[in-house]
Order: structure tokens, then sequence, then C-alpha cells
């Protein structure tokens, strides 16, 4: 599988990734979470008697797990401590907030429930992996009416490690009694590159979504799709 540059700087596939399953991250990617997860960090903040944050702050700050989001927004800074008391106030507030609310404004985000019914109809199996807590993966997905897609979903407490560590893609290539190459993760960021590349599986990134204002054709993804809609057209079952 090859991919060019288009001039936007968009990777292009060349030739379709033949594969015989798709594994999708779930925040930036198949869900526009940040609306419900700014919520809940403003609610926390609120409790704390802290000034309320813009979207776009947190917005930059997800994709490494509720833990680094709830320091990020408490210090305001990419890898600040936070007090360790703070810490954990803070925590269990989010945690409550964002339980109370993690579906309140939250959707999917355009063409992807189209391309989910087209890719299972095709016989592809799908799954999820995500470093969100189990605890907010699970009712955010059947809330939405996506969970029914995926014969696996990971998240970020399921196992030892998670993104951008190669574990859960490796988990899944497993349980599903397939190659790494025999698979193709999507996603929207550079954790999900770096993923991909350790667990030796291809990597499509979409060009919007929570990729922490990063250039992601530095990191050398397989390809960059702009929607689900191309998705549909760069995937083929190796059969």
């Amino acid at each position: 599988m090859t991919a060019i540059t288009s001039g936007t700087g968009a990777m292009r596939a060349r030739s379709a990734f033949k594969v015989n399953a798709v594994v999708f991250d779930l925040d930036g990617t198949l869900i526009h979470t940040a609306p419900d997860l700014a919520h809940a960090v403003n609610r926390m903040r609120e409790d704390l008697g802290m000034s309320k944050l813009p979207d776009s702050d947190v917005m930059n700050w997800i994709g490494n797990g509720v833990t680094r989001l709830v320091k990020r927004a408490l210090t305001e800074t990419w890898d600040g401590e936070p007090d360790a008391d703070l810490f954990e106030r803070g925590h269990a507030l989010f945690h409550q907030h964002y339980l109370e609310g993690v579906c309140e404004h939250s959707e999917p985000y355009p063409d992807v429930c189209e391309a989910l019914v087209d890719l299972k109809a095709k016989g592809f199996k799908l799954a999820c992996v995500t470093n969100k807590s189990q605890a907010f993966t699970e009712p955010l997905l059947k809330e939405l009416k996506l969970d029914g897609f995926f014969e696996s979903i990971i998240s970020g407490d399921s196992l030892p490690k998670k993104k951008p560590d190669p574990l859960p893609l490796l988990h899944i290539c497993d349980s599903f009694g397939i190659a790494p190459r025999h698979a193709v993760l999507v996603g929207d960021s550079v954790n999900d590159v770096k993923a991909a590349k350790a667990a030796g599986m291809p990597v499509i990134c979409v060009s919007y979504g929570y990729n922490q204002g990063l250039d992601l054709t530095k990191y050398d993804p397989n390809a960059i799709i702009a929607s689900f809609k191309e998705l549909t057209d760069i995937l083929q079952t190796t059969d």
C-alpha cells in the first residue's frame, strides 16, 4: 500500500487497503465528544472555584486518557502535575459530571454510521480501540447505537497498556486470529499512528478530529481522509 501527498498536504491512497479488519479510534474519529468533555471539565473547575476554560483548550488536551486530561485542565499546562489532593478531588468531580452528561452533545461525525453499515455488510471485522475509560466508552457507544457494530471494544483501562503502546491493537488482532498487516487502524492522532506502526499495522488518519495541533503528515500515516465517505472506497477484503 502506497500513498501520495496532494497539493493540500493530505496523503491520498493510490490503491485499496486489502484487510480483514478495521479498527477505529473513538474520540475525534468516530464521535465528536469535545463538547461534553469540555462541559465536564468546566463543571469540575467551577466546583473547585476555578474559572471556565474555552472548549478549544479542552479539545487540544484530548487523546491521552482521563487522568492526563484532568491534570491538564487543573494546571492548564501539557505535562503539569497538580497537587495530589487537588487531583483526587478534580478526578472524582470530572468522573461524576462526565458520567452525567457523556452523551448530551456528542454525536457521530458525518457519514460515520453509513460507513459502518457498509463495512459490516461487506464482511469486515470491526473493532474500537480508545484511551477513554470503559465507564464512559460503553454508555457513549450504547447511547449513540454504535456498540452493535463492533466485535471487540477495548477501552483505555481494559488492558495494562493503552495507545500509543501497540498492545491494544495486537490484542484485537489476536482475538480475530489475523496478522496486524491484515487490519487497518483509523484514527485522528499521533498516538494512533505510533500505535499502528509499532504493531505493524497500516493506519489511515482523518484530517479532522483531535490531533493536538500537530501536522499528521510528518508522522507518515499510510493515508489521510477528509471524511468517512472516502473510507469505504479504499478498503477491500483480502478474500
